[in-house]
């Protein structure tokens, strides 16, 4: 079902040049490139985006899981990652925030996203913040 699911958010993003309409109309998203921790295959899954203080975030809140997503995991073995953002699409590395300043992206985040507040309430979990920086 989720493979599902991205593949039609993807397949959506790359035909409407990086914008998608339903529960993610609201939001800027990315298609997020890794390279599988175990397979070393290569994985993309979409992520909503935010610039704060001009970094670009995302976040692997897994709509509030008690699991991170598969691809904070692919991103903490290889930082190494590629994004397709809008109709542009550059190399990246990303960043895990540290809690510090992830408290302080993540309260600015629910600003712009309220439902990530909502998030935060499913989960036992310190969801992480990531900062891309291009390569």
């Amino acid at each position: 079902m989720a493979d599902n699911w991205n593949e039609q958010i993807m397949a959506e993003f790359r035909a409407n040049g990086g914008k998608v309409g339903g529960p993610f109309g609201h939001m800027t998203l990315l298609l997020l490139h890794t390279t599988g921790a175990k397979s070393g295959q290569p994985r993309v899954n979409p992520a909503g985006v935010f610039n704060i203080d001009g970094k670009m975030l995302i976040v692997a809140s897994l709509a509030g899981a008690d699991a991170n997503p598969a691809w904070l995991h692919n991103l903490r073995a290889n930082p190494n990652a590629h994004i397709e953002i809008g109709t542009d699409e550059y190399d990246v590395v990303a960043r895990e925030l540290p809690r510090d300043e992830r408290d302080a992206a993540y309260a600015r985040i629910v600003e712009q996203a309220p439902t990530f507040a909502e998030y935060e309430t499913r989960t036992d979990r310190i969801i992480p913040v990531l900062e891309l920086r291009r390569r």
